[in-house]
């Protein structure tokens, strides 16, 4: 077969103007140039009124008129921002005849919100790369053939072959063919997963040296990776709720600077003091530094492997002082370690561990990677397997070698006998299987109970010291431990990480129950890995879905910690803090001065356009600081983890 060129590089675009500049882009431009030839017609060519006033006059008929005709429909539907002062003050300027002070406003509105516009897309471009990496071309076997189709156009149960080294297009199983795929790119995990008939693939994995046929088992547009990609155009979906939070704390503002204008003009009889009142008065500090400080954060988090979904938790996990955490995947590294195997009359334990690793090696089980470590500690040879079988619910099965067929299933979590059973084809077992006392797995060969294995999940070396150091360094007053995992396991992951609150047996509804309560009584953060963690995240004040989350789990978080880490989860606490801190001294501090300015305009001394170029000075102060946000600070993770 002749190589295939990897589908997986897209080809290089340039990005089109209309996507790296919005109306607002081309507003500010136009009004700098309205601005520009408006000084040199005045100043240095010396023309009538007439002449230097008419960039001005085009300025506020091309760039005011539209942002007016914004600012009107946003009030026809009852929402009411800050912005609404920028707008009153461009229909003043006109009305009064001062068209340089309102060139000067359509400017700064303009300018805000270009500069978040461009903001917005330089924070997505981390993210973008992942869309970027999808690839675009798959090779569809049809009659003993393939041929190259979009990716769009493959359907359910079509057949597609992936060559060495190309990224998997979709979701599938195997059905011909021997190799590895390098799955870390999804799940993190830093080894090469064997693939042979009936394993699972993901989409975006890279294939390893031999060419797989697979099964498509989702569509691409419900496939894992795209999963991911849709959670960074959400995120993208969720930048209206910065303004919001920004007219929110601007409220009293406007009313305010309406307020100071309106006195002015009565007190001084000069009906321009409201318009200088207003130029000075219009909130740029809140337009522009609280969404610069929210997508320097979103920037900052998605640099760090941290997705940012809904930009106002980045407000709110700083004030969470209750902390659940759910236990497998979270506080432990879901890689449970096997610790005692317990076999049937006449199978060794050497024997029983063989093969069980034989069908465990290609299981994405948690359970398996414990098989596995003690089978390699062992230095046992593995068993082929063909036709291998996971669904959910229903354990692992395979043909061993020509001999035997085994099965294995989690005990813990319900794969009983009887399912194990379906899957042989057997009607019965000889011996009960050993009362569950843990995490446990049952091995039958051929229908007949052959081992139990039992293992304990071990925890993550930073979790003693993640929980220690919550309530002095994030002022947490509780830390709970809710499971649904059983007594023993669940107490003895308490005992050597250090929390004295916990839950166990606890169902999905019973979680949420559970998250709900406490949320009533103060802020609460829930870190989860697993699908049963979902409807918690939704509940709790701050969800954040860690390590390598479903894509239902990121679907319910607020935030999605790529990386299995709780440094991540602390540096995500230190990004939100920062940025509330930041975005706050910008939006008050730039007030303050606005405030002042508003003052000295209302009493006479600062004519409109002096006014304007008063409020630019205090725009740029306010976002030079909210800017800050932009580059780490140097402490964005705590010491000791």
């Amino acid at each position: 077969m002749t190589a295939r060129p990897n589908s997986s590089t897209p080809p290089e675009r340039s990005v089109p103007l209309s996507q790296r500049w919005s109306k607002e882009s081309y507003i500010a431009a136009l009004a700098v140039l309205g601005i520009f030839a408006h000084l040199i017609a005045r100043f240095g060519l010396h023309t009538p009124a007439i002449v230097y006033n008419a960039p001005l006059l085009a300025t506020l008929a091309l760039g005011g008129a539209p942002l007016l005709f914004d600012l009107g429909r946003r009030i026809a539907h009852a929402e009411f921002g800050s912005d609404i002062l920028a707008g009153l003050s461009i229909a003043a300027s006109v009305i009064l005849g001062e068209y340089l002070a309102g060139s000067i406003v359509v400017l700064m509105l303009s300018g805000g919100n270009a500069l978040e516009h461009y903001a917005t897309r330089r924070a997505s471009a981390v993210l973008a790369a992942l869309a970027q990496r999808m690839p675009r071309i798959a090779h569809r076997v049809v009659d003993s053939r393939f041929e190259d189709v979009d990716v769009d156009q493959v359907r359910l149960g079509d057949r597609l072959v992936v060559f060495p080294h190309e990224i998997c297009p979709v979701d599938g199983t195997v059905v011909d063919g021997r190799g590895t795929m390098d799955e870390s790119y999804l799940t993190g995990e830093p080894f090469q997963m064997a693939k042979v008939q009936g394993s699972d693939v993901l989409s975006g994995a890279i294939n390893g040296e031999s060419a797989l046929t697979l099964s498509v088992t989702r569509l691409p547009v419900d496939s894992r990776y795209a999963k991911i990609v849709e959670v960074m155009r959400r995120a993208e979906a969720d930048r209206p709720r910065m303004r919001r939070l920004a007219d929110r704390l601007g409220a009293w503002y406007t009313v305010l600077g309406v307020g100071i204008a309106a006195a002015g003009w009565i007190a001084g009889h000069d009906p321009v003091r409201f318009l200088a009142v207003l130029v000075i008065a219009t909130p740029c500090p809140l337009l522009l530094a609280i969404p610069v400080a929210i997508i320097g954060a979103i920037s900052v988090a998605a640099s760090r492997a941290i997705i940012i979904k809904n930009p106002a938790m980045l407000e709110k996990i700083g004030k969470c002082r209750t902390v659940i955490f759910d236990k497998t995947g979270t506080l432990t590294y879901g890689r449970p370690m096997l610790t005692e195997i317990l076999c049937a009359p006449g199978i060794t334990e050497d024997r029983a561990l063989q093969l069980a690793a034989s069908l465990e090696q290609y299981s994405k089980h948690p359970l398996a990677s414990g098989v596995l470590e003690a089978a390699r500690g062992r230095r046992l040879e593995l068993a082929q397997v063909s036709r291998i079988s996971e669904k959910p619910g229903q354990g692992l099965s395979g043909a061993i070698g020509e001999k035997w067929s085994g099965a294995i299933g989690d005990k813990q979590s319900g794969t009983n006998e009887e399912k194990l059973i379906q899957i042989t084809g057997r009607k019965g077992i000889s011996q009960p299987l050993p009362a569950a006392l843990g995490m446990e797995c049952v091995l039958l060969i051929d229908g007949q109970y052959a081992a139990i294995f039992r293992f304990h999940d071990t925890p993550r070396k930073e979790s003693s010291s993640f929980i220690e150091h919550l309530a002095p360094r994030h002022r947490v007053n509780k830390v709970m431990l809710v499971s649904g995992d059983r007594e023993a396991e669940v107490r003895y992951l308490a005992g050597e990480v250090g929390i004295r609150e916990i839950l166990f047996g606890k169902s999905p509804e019973e979680k949420v129950e559970i998250v709900r309560e406490e949320s009533m009584k103060e802020a609460t953060l829930f870190l989860g890995d697993g699908i049963n963690d979902a409807p918690a995240m939704q509940a709790a004040t701050v969800g954040v879905a860690f390590g390598q989350a479903s894509e239902i789990t990121a679907e319910a978080a607020d935030a999605v910690v790529l990386e299995a880490s709780l440094g991540k989860v602390d540096e995500l606490i230190h990004i939100g803090t920062r940025m509330r801190s930041i975005a706050l001294q910008s939006a008050v501090g730039g007030m303050a001065l606005s405030m002042i300015g508003m003052g000295i305009a209302a009493a006479g001394y600062l004519p409109p356009v002096a006014g304007a170029i008063a409020q630019e000075f205090v725009d740029v102060l306010a976002v030079l600081n909210a800017l800050r946000m932009t580059v780490p600070g140097k402490r964005i993770r705590d010491e000791g983890f």
